[in-house]
């Protein structure tokens, strides 16, 4: 059984850490999550190659599930008039419009079941894109979608986010399909600048909400210092 690594240690107020240094500023339709000694402190353990395979699983889960809430945070919503177990009346708020979540195979069904934890009932789309031999552009491969998400809000799943190839893709896709650019709402663990930046500038009415972003590409466009390979520290014993 592996060990659970001990709470980080308290932080002084003017903690910061130098995520978005190698952003700035930020485009105006990316998001980070609230840059936290805790938040450092669970990326540091996902980005450790001696964590375990089980505590790699339990720590990148609980960013997700930040990161899915993050992003719900930025749907729009509609006034709500409600009545309360007292009989009184509430006057809240209701989520707009129906969502669907779309991850992006097979790295992205990682944060499927962190979507399943805060959306009931969620609906669920998948895009497998690689790489074309001939080409050396991502080319579809399989796409399955509810038949209605072109009137549904698309949260795009997908951990990493390196040259934006496969996301702009993935987005091209979808926008074929009906959905508006500004109803997909594109989210990730980590994110480099130069990727970040061939995206947002494909899609400026899209948001992307990520966790985290990290100095840029090697030569081979792997992410530095990056985590790896999330989908082989995932899913591979």
């Amino acid at each position: 059984m592996s060990s659970v690594p001990a709470p980080a240690p308290p932080q002084p107020a003017n903690h910061v850490n130098t995520n978005q240094a190698h952003m700035n500023p930020l485009p105006p339709s990316v998001f980070t999550l609230p840059q936290t000694a805790q938040l450092e402190a669970l990326y540091t353990i996902i980005r450790d190659k001696n964590t375990s395979r089980g505590d790699f699983l339990f720590y990148s889960d609980r960013i997700i599930r930040l990161l899915v809430e993050e992003g719900l945070n930025h749907l729009p919503v509609v006034k709500k008039t409600i009545e309360t177990p007292t009989g009184s009346t509430y006057e809240g708020v209701g989520f707009q419009g129906k969502i669907c979540g779309v991850s992006i195979l097979r790295a992205g069904e990682a944060m499927e079941a962190g979507l399943r934890e805060v959306c009931r009932s969620v609906r669920i789309g998948k895009i497998l894109i690689q790489r074309d031999e001939e080409t050396a552009q991502p080319k579809l491969f399989y796409s399955k979608f509810p038949p209605d998400i072109k009137n549904r809000y698309v949260l795009l799943l997908d951990p990493m986010l390196a040259t934006g190839g496969s996301a702009i893709k993935a987005v091209e896709v979808l926008m074929e399909q009906g959905v508006p650019e500004e109803r997909i709402i594109f989210i990730n663990l980590i994110a480099s600048p130069e990727g970040l930046t061939t995206f947002t500038s494909k899609y400026p009415l899209l948001k992307v909400i990520t966790g985290w972003i990290d100095e840029g590409l090697n030569e081979k466009a792997f992410i530095i210092p990056g985590l790896g390979d999330f989908g082989e520290r995932r899913y591979c014993v």
